[in-house]
């Protein structure tokens, strides 16, 4: 299998196209040469061969071949909005969404939140995030990359959900450490398995009582992963690859 690049331009057969700065540097780094081939892919579906053309100081072009209409996506959306966890968490949270097929992430600041970020060093994070992703579909085979939204307050995120709709439904799951939640297994087994889920889930410590009673409010339904305690970011990812797995073979 050829090395495979996410290049973030308009790709057809025939087109000879100079790669976009990044993606020419990852070429470089492997010391590719002209003549062998690669994947790329645009994150709009499909992937195409290419072939190098030409490598110059810092500039790669190449030539584009045929598409191909591979899809490796799974049959479920499923979204993950969630408080962020403190360190290096966060990166290897949204890597490993990524990788197991999350199809877009919200990073949220709620009343626990450790990591907090504004300005600059928020959007320096978003663009940093969303090229985890990209890196993490190019290694997995992944060719729609997960959009990493920019850092949002709950209460603003909250709000600004749209209503519950009987014509675009999407199951609201609350990953809730407060009483009177369902077995996320359970909750599943009540939707089509190709219905969307947007899974809502704490930072460490979980969300507030009140965070987590507006959530409910707001049409989520709370639900347990077991009897354990995970990390905010086990959590995340266990409830992403339990909807994934759910909707297999129904």
């Amino acid at each position: 299998m050829s090395a495979r690049f996410y290049a973030d331009l308009p790709l057809q057969a025939g087109a000879e196209l100079q790669l976009p700065d990044g993606t020419a540097r990852h070429v470089q780094v492997l010391r590719l040469q002209p003549g062998q081939h690669i994947t790329l892919f645009n994150g709009q579906g499909g992937e195409w061969d290419a072939s190098i053309r030409r490598m110059g100081r810092s500039e790669v072009e190449v030539t584009v071949g045929a598409q191909r209409d591979t899809e490796r996506e799974p049959a479920r959306a499923v979204h993950l909005a969630m408080g962020m966890p403190a360190n290096e968490r966060m990166d290897w949270l949204i890597e490993k969404a990524a990788e197991l097929g999350s199809a877009s992430l919200q990073p949220l600041h709620t009343s626990r939140s450790v990591l907090r970020l504004a300005g600059e060093r928020a959007d320096k994070k978003q663009l940093h995030w969303q090229s985890v992703a990209v890196a993490a579909c190019e290694q997995c085979g992944g060719n729609r990359v997960p959009a990493v939204a920019p850092v949002r307050d709950f209460s603003a995120w909250l709000k600004a959900l749209p209503l519950l709709s009987p014509q675009a439904p999407m199951l609201r799951c609350l990953l809730s450490l407060a009483e009177g939640t369902r077995p996320l297994v359970e909750v599943l087994k009540d939707v089509a398995p190709d219905s969307p889920v947007l899974f809502l889930s704490g930072p460490e410590g979980g969300l507030s009582p009140e965070e987590d009673a507006r959530a409910r409010a707001a049409g989520f339904v709370p639900v347990t992963l077991g009897a354990r305690v995970l990390r905010a970011e086990t959590a995340a990812l266990a409830a992403l690859m339990t909807a994934l797995v759910s909707a297999i073979g129904r």
